[in-house]
């Protein structure tokens, strides 16, 4: 009997804004043809906005996977969100690579103690960690002081600061002197790039990762039965007659508003596109049907995107902010911008 080999896997972490989705849609186009990939992406909103940017990109006679776990950390809640995402991806995709986004609010320390559990030692062969960091953010407190932003850097076996094209002449040394500071392992390498152009030689060195010089949160893992499962996959809200809903989340110091809109919404995109520009937020992610075709908007740093995309099963929207209060008035706005 053949046995399988054990899937190389990375994690791919980073803080908000820092361009993970786009680092990982620029690995996808790397991929060998002859190959299988798969990706679990996870998210600190409730809605889900990753599933719709990766939507073009998971084709499976492509040999492209993606399963998305919204709603926060998806190592917490006793593991069960991460196992049963991962365990469905697996038997489904037989994947030849394994990328996993955790959410730029969780705890990556959590997410490879989940993946170095005996379970999956026969299964998975666990890879460089990547951390993207924006080398600009290392002068900003509220960045540094944060426990998530700080653990992303400290797990890393290759640092990758991204945006480097937007940074001033001392950005990138201003990076390696704050984590020569530090007191965590060294990283095996530290690259800039743009636009999340990660190399695909870069996932190759074995992980570093050991427990016993990290400290984590004590999650209990355990693998779901059948019977737990189903609760969690039917996270999906239906729609009320009026063709939206809103949903909210908080934690880590932030908190996420998102909505989603029935397909049949047709939005205005001039003043949708003027609308994202002025949100006070952290983070702004979208996929809108439009008048003019279907736009993924990326908000982070006050800057936006706008990117035309092929399809869209519906409208969506996640902001996430330090306070509810910058998007409490949002709803009424954008129903102002659907047509008709």
């Amino acid at each position: 009997m053949l046995i399988p080999k054990p899937i190389p896997t990375n994690i791919i972490t980073g803080f908000l804004g820092v361009g993970k989705t786009t680092a990982i849609l620029h690995l996808l186009k790397q991929k060998p043809a002859n190959e299988r990939w798969a990706v679990l992406v996870n998210e600190f909103g409730e809605v889900g906005i990753d599933g719709s940017l990766f939507y073009g990109a998971s084709k499976s006679d492509q040999g492209i996977y993606i399963r998305e776990v919204p709603g926060g950390c998806m190592c917490c809640a006793a593991g069960l969100p991460m196992h049963i995402a991962l365990n469905m991806l697996l038997a489904h995709a037989k994947p030849q690579r394994l990328l996993i986004e955790p959410t730029g609010l969780g705890h990556p320390k959590e997410v490879l103690d989940t993946l170095r559990a005996k379970h999956y030692r026969n299964i998975l062969d666990l890879r460089a960690t990547v951390t993207l960091v924006d080398a600009r953010k290392i002068q900003i407190e509220r960045y540094t002081c944060h426990d998530s932003f700080n653990q992303q850097l400290e797990i890393a076996d290759v640092i990758v600061a991204n945006k480097a094209d937007q940074y001033q002449t001392s950005d990138f040394s201003k990076l390696l002197t704050y984590l020569e500071k530090k007191s965590w392992k060294k990283p095996q390498s530290v690259h800039q790039a743009r636009m999340g152009e990660i190399q695909q030689e870069w996932l190759k060195p074995p992980s570093s990762y050991d427990r016993q010089h990290h400290s984590c949160h004590d999650h209990q893992h355990h693998s779901p039965t059948p019977d737990e499962a189903e609760p969690l996959f039917s996270r999906q809200p239906e729609l009320p007659p009026c063709g939206f809903v809103g949903i909210s989340n908080k934690g880590e110091g932030y908190h996420s508003q998102g909505w989603i809109f029935k397909p049949t919404f047709i939005f205005n995109r001039e003043e949708l596109s003027t609308l994202l520009s002025g949100i006070n937020a952290e983070r702004v992610k979208a996929v809108f049907i439009t008048d003019m075709g279907v736009i993924a908007y990326n908000k982070a740093d006050g800057v936006l995107t706008e990117i035309e995309i092929d399809d869209a099963l519906d409208s969506r929207i996640e902001c996430i902010a330090m306070t509810s209060e910058a998007l409490n008035h949002l709803e009424k706005e954008f129903l102002y911008c659907v047509n008709g």
